[in-house]
């Protein structure tokens, strides 16, 4: 029988590149302001999920940090974020909203495989008025530009305490 031994040694953070807030207030407060439009009204609850998975996709460990204490912090269950790396193989646990919502994120956010394909969209415009599909568009969007600042920048996860933001 294999037994783990814990350890509390840890690697070394990697030293951020700067603070790209700091050096352009400017740019950090209109994507801030883009992302403060994009919510307004939608589930705070979707809006998480759609912010972890994208942070998933992104390898954004900063905002997956940030995001899932967040999520928990407003009543979101663990099993569900765990489970959203896996969401197509865990659909049980997710409204067809919500379903709509992830898949429509994945679309949007990896552009490499191509466009995003119609039947994602239309599967998303049965769930959300006009109005909230740009919206969760924007929060998608939005998500996506916070998580290459903080990879490029090397924004390091583990300091982030829920709704520290106040976002």
């Amino acid at each position: 029988m294999t037994t783990h031994v814990h350890t509390t040694e840890h690697a070394a953070e990697q030293a951020p590149r700067g603070n790209w807030g700091q050096n352009s207030p400017e740019i950090y407060k209109a994507v801030l302001a883009l992302e403060i439009a994009a919510k307004k009204g939608l589930d705070p609850s979707l809006v998480e999920l759609v912010k972890i998975r994208a942070s998933q996709l992104n390898h954004c460990a900063f905002c997956l940090d940030m995001h899932t204490k967040d999520a928990i912090a407003a009543g979101e269950s663990v099993e569900r974020i765990v489970l959203l790396g896996a969401w197509e193989e865990s659909r049980h646990f997710y409204t067809e909203k919500e379903l709509a919502a992830i898949e429509l994120t994945e679309a949007v956010t990896v552009l490499t495989d191509g466009f995003v394909p119609d039947e994602v969209f239309e599967k998303a415009a049965k769930h959300f008025e006009e109005k909230e599909l740009t919206q969760l568009i924007a929060v998608i969007a939005t998500i996506n530009v916070w998580n290459r600042f903080g990879v490029t920048y090397r924004m390091a996860p583990g300091h982030y305490t829920a709704g520290m933001y106040g976002k």
